[in-house]
């Protein structure tokens, strides 16, 4: 894994926000923002790929964007409260330390709200089928 991927992933979501994506998406079904982890080429510290994302009620891509569908499955899920970035940093070095059975398909963050400081952020683990 990249040694500067908290910079690669915080410069995609200053792209997304700063740089007018967000605002410009049509059809968003709610305010939450996702952030996705998905083709990962091994576990956690293997390359994969970060996509920063809303969820939309069809598919758009006018502007030089991804569609996604998060695929069906089981996930563990993940509530945390706090600073938004430091509090999401923190969960996944516990969840890495964790025993899960864990797919390194898809994972993704849900982001209820634009709070920096006193943030809900929902994390989805993905899971092996039982």
């Amino acid at each position: 894994m990249d040694p500067d991927m908290g910079a690669v992933i915080g410069g995609l979501w200053k792209r997304f926000y700063e740089g007018g994506i967000y605002g410009a998406i049509p059809g968003k079904v709610n305010g939450k923002a996702l952030g996705i982890y998905t083709d990962y080429a091994g576990d956690e510290k293997s390359d994969y790929t970060a996509i920063v994302a809303c969820e939309t009620i069809e598919e758009w891509s006018e502007m030089d964007c991804t569609v996604l569908r998060v695929p069906a499955g089981r996930y563990a899920k993940f509530v945390v409260h706090g600073d938004m970035v430091q509090a999401v940093v923190a969960a996944w070095q516990e969840i890495w330390q964790m025993d899960l059975p864990r797919t390194f398909q898809c994972d993704f963050e849900e982001y209820q709200d634009d709070r920096m400081e006193d943030a809900e952020i929902h994390i989805y683990v993905g899971l092996v089928d039982e």
